[in-house]
């Protein structure tokens, strides 16, 4: 927590509200959780014979994430809410099983790298939507949507061709498209606050949606990368 109020307190230059700021810390502090819950997930499907990736996993998180939804934001569910948050969040890290042993397969460095660089990317956009805090980044979701629209598209097209080209442009629009979301949700989460919103839980899941979606992107493309390397060598 010291680290996000350094971050958050570095900001009191800026026009961000005491109430949104601690809203903020909020948010990032219970992230870290369910990026903690992702993470034993993962080591579950990797390293023990519990549980694996599978559509129970897979079913399972889509459940949890409707059902979230779903649950009335009130101060009697944050309990409840937070629960189902981390549930979702264990889930989506099994999920995430068969991707990483692939990555570890190739090169056990993979998904270090991979994390950090996802760190490294959410934290940069996040900054620059705190810092740039005027609501200019509101204008991206019609954009953001568009590029959604068009990854489905790639995705059907890809699933009957088989154009390995299509994949790859896939792969990279969806990197772009997930951090132009996690300026577009941090902005829009300042603004939600500012209205009312105090769903520190619902906001949480937004930029976690966020940050796997980095993450998945770069594990491919660094996999992609180091299986490209050795097929030539």
């Amino acid at each position: 927590m010291s680290s996000v109020d350094a971050i958050l307190r570095s900001l009191q230059f800026g026009k961000i509200e005491k109430p949104v700021k601690v809203h903020l810390k909020n948010v990032y502090g219970t992230m870290g959780l369910a990026l903690l819950a992702c993470a034993i997930g993962g080591y579950v499907h990797l390293f023990t014979n519990f549980f694996s990736a599978g559509l129970l996993s897979t079913f399972g998180s889509i459940g949890l994430m409707i059902w979230l939804l779903a649950s009335a934001p009130t101060p009697a569910n944050i309990a409840k809410r937070f629960s189902i948050l981390m549930g979702f969040s264990f889930l989506t890290g099994v999920s995430l099983g068969p991707h990483l042993k692939h990555a570890i397969d190739l090169d056990p460095t993979i998904v270090p790298t991979a994390f950090l660089a996802t760190s490294l990317i959410f934290a940069c956009f996040s900054l620059c939507s705190l810092l740039c805090d005027d609501g200019r980044f509101l204008a991206l979701g019609g954009t953001l949507m568009s590029g959604i629209t068009w990854m489905l598209l790639l995705s059907l097209v890809y699933m009957f061709t088989g154009v390995q080209m299509l994949f790859t442009i896939h792969v990279y629009l969806g990197l772009g498209l997930m951090c132009g979301f996690v300026l577009y949700d941090t902005q829009m989460i300042i603004e939600k606050r500012r209205r009312g919103n105090d769903d520190f839980i619902g906001h949480t899941l937004d930029l976690f949606i966020d940050f796997i979606g980095i993450f998945r992107r770069l594990l491919v493309i660094l996999s992609d990368k180091k299986d490209n390397k050795r097929r030539r060598d």
